[in-house]
């Protein structure tokens, strides 16, 4: 059996329990070499046999993964983060359907999320934002027209920007042309759970000069938004004393 498994954003404690699992399970083990933290290796058998897909095409990659399952072995693609932001693995996917394979995904912790927690935000405040964004800017790979950052900065939702921290210039410029003023909150989180994690909260107008004077130009998330300095929102309903739930009843409170 084959198993798509999201290693999370870095820290080799934050791979779900289902993720390590098959790890330690695993006869056969492709990792993203290029940013998956090498560490959660070390729940491998010593019997694993293990290849970094870093230096392989896509070719080698599923060729490992079918004659490891026609030999009846269970094999392990890892990714960063999770698997299905921008983890290629739909045509690794389409690969093996056309050769009648079975496999499965895991989940895993995308770097947002991993960023969010460093910085100890909400993306979803009351009265500031209910949306987050995730995106990225065209480089090799291409973005759709109607995806460009203008038309989604337009929006003042949250946005979690990856794959652009080499292009934090153009990037700025585009949210700004988008309709986000240039003090708009916005941070840079360098290696979000690593050991060496790095975040810098600035603005959008100056997300380069931070890239810059850092030394940021990749391995990084841009996120853009009020949430970031959380200054002013309105408080949930859900423990509001005046709201009743499913579970509670209201309990006003004496003038």
């Amino acid at each position: 059996m084959i198993y798509f498994v999201g290693a999370g954003p870095g820290a080799p404690d934050l791979i779900t329990v289902r993720g390590m699992r098959l790890i330690q399970q695993a006869d056969v083990i492709i990792y993203a070499g290029s940013l998956v933290n090498p560490k959660l290796l070390e729940y491998a058998s010593k019997d694993a046999q293990i290849h970094n897909s870093a230096t392989m095409t896509i070719d080698e990659v599923t060729d490992v993964m079918l004659t490891a399952d026609a030999a009846d072995k269970k094999v392990v693609r890892l990714h960063t983060g999770d698997q299905s932001l921008y983890g290629a693995v739909r045509e690794q996917m389409d690969i093996l359907d056309a050769a009648g394979r079975k496999y499965e995904s895991c989940p895993g912790v995308s770097a947002c999320f991993g960023a969010a927690a460093s910085l100890n935000i909400e993306y979803t405040l009351p009265d500031v934002s209910q949306t987050l964004i995730i995106t990225r800017m065209e480089g090799v790979t291409s973005v759709p027209e109607k995806e460009s950052i203008q038309s989604l900065a337009a929006h003042n939702a949250s946005m979690a920007i990856y794959l652009s921290s080499g292009m934090l210039g153009e990037l700025s410029r585009r949210l700004i042309e988008g309709g986000l003023k240039n003090n708009t909150p916005a941070a840079i989180v360098y290696k979000a759970t690593w050991p060496e994690e790095q975040a810098f909260v600035c603005t959008v107008g100056s997300l380069e000069v931070t890239g810059k004077e850092n030394g940021i130009t990749k391995t990084a998330i841009v996120l853009v938004g009020d949430i970031i300095t959380h200054v002013s929102y309105g408080r949930s309903k859900l423990y509001d004393p005046l709201f009743s739930t499913g579970f509670r009843d209201a309990r006003p409170t004496e003038d």
